[in-house]
């Protein structure tokens, strides 16, 4: 897989993914992608309904080196002719962080090249180059995944991020797991609630979560899911104690809709606070297709720019790890030491280990 924009000079960076399922290795030259390959052991972990920590890092052992060479093999490029490692560092599960770490760390040390622990979410803002070119700078960031839902201000994304809102209970990309389980639809949920969405129709008001004029008080630019996914499991049990069918496509698309109007919503008001006109939208959710036409549509009416890339880089991926490594390079920022943690919870205000 190759890009059509960017450049062909700059640093060969290769990137290592392993923060959760999904082993990921990309080579990135400059700001084109070159190859991303991908292991994923989503379907082992489907019969648990969720991602099993410990069965996630066995398969990024097996799946590691397999990887690499196909990556290679791709970009049509040797090991030796890489300048620099990265990896994602943190956040994630401890397990498999400290699979890809230990594996860029053998490298960095076979191949004598420098090597970069990077950030995960910062990873996932710096992809979008790779599709769209440099970011602006300063942008918002919206990052909505299994295990986050962020909103950052990103000034320059090799430096440092400015959080201003998190999730505080559920994220998103959890809420559509959970949901889809509730509704009886395979793992992991967002893709098919999205597919069971496009079927039906809004006609249940599920609540907001942090939306009414208390809650902007204290958590203005934060995020919950806990209340409206419980909302939907009441929903869906008064439907089944009454004996009556349960409209999976239009609670999908009802459930869809009310995540994907506190999102926008926050985020766009977020942007008009900071005096931002560029909004990126990345992680594993922004694939979804409903938040993505709303997001352009809201943001449009008022003057707001929108990035999103596409859905294969926006779930977890080497190739994110390998644009935000190419950065660092290009931009002389210094590499990590080769002692660098797995650190399962780095804050996103740390960039490189």
């Amino acid at each position: 897989m190759r890009s059509q924009s960017g450049t062909t000079q700059g640093p060969l960076v290769l990137g290592i993914e392993t923060s959760c399922d999904e082993t990921g290795v990309g080579l990135v030259r400059g700001t084109t992608l070159l190859a991303d390959a991908i292991a994923s052991s989503v379907d082992e972990h489907a019969r648990f309904g969720g991602v099993v920590p410990e069965v996630a890092s066995r398969a990024h052992l097996e799946a590691m080196v397999p990887t690499i060479e196909r990556a290679c093999e791709t970009a049509e490029v040797r090991l030796d002719d890489v300048d620099a490692i990265a990896v994602t560092s943190g956040p994630g599960l401890a397990g498999a962080l400290l699979v890809g770490v230990a594996a860029a760390k053998a490298l960095a040390i076979g191949l004598g090249k420098p090597i970069y622990g990077v950030n995960h979410l910062a990873a996932h803002v710096a992809v979008d180059q790779l599709e769209h070119g440099p970011l602006p700078e300063p942008c918002l960031a919206l990052l909505v995944s299994g295990g986050h839902s962020s909103l950052l201000e990103v000034a320059d994304v090799t430096v440092g991020v400015q959080p201003l809102g998190a999730t505080i209970d559920d994220a998103a990309g959890e809420a559509f797991d959970k949901v889809a389980r509730l509704l009886g639809l395979p793992f992991p949920g967002g893709p098919h609630i999205d597919r069971q969405a496009r079927e039906g129709q809004v006609t249940i008001d599920f609540p907001r979560g942090l939306t009414s004029r208390r809650d902007l008080e204290r958590h203005r630019f934060d995020f919950s899911f806990s209340g409206l996914k419980t909302a939907v499991a009441r929903w869906v049990e008064a439907r089944q104690a009454s004996g009556e069918p349960v409209p999976v496509a239009d609670v999908a698309a009802s459930f869809q809709e009310a995540v994907c109007d506190v999102l926008v919503r926050k985020a766009l008001d977020a942007a008009a606070e900071r005096g931002i006109e560029d909004l990126l939208i990345g992680g594993g959710v922004a694939a979804n297709s409903r938040l993505r036409a709303m997001a352009v549509e809201r943001a449009g009416a008022r003057g707001v720019r929108v990035r999103v890339p596409r859905p294969g880089l926006c779930t977890d991926n080497g190739a994110m790890v390998a644009a935000l490594g190419a950065e660092l390079v290009a931009r002389g920022r210094q590499p990590s030491a080769l002692d660098l943690p797995a650190d399962s919870s780095m804050p996103i205000t740390t960039v490189v280990a």
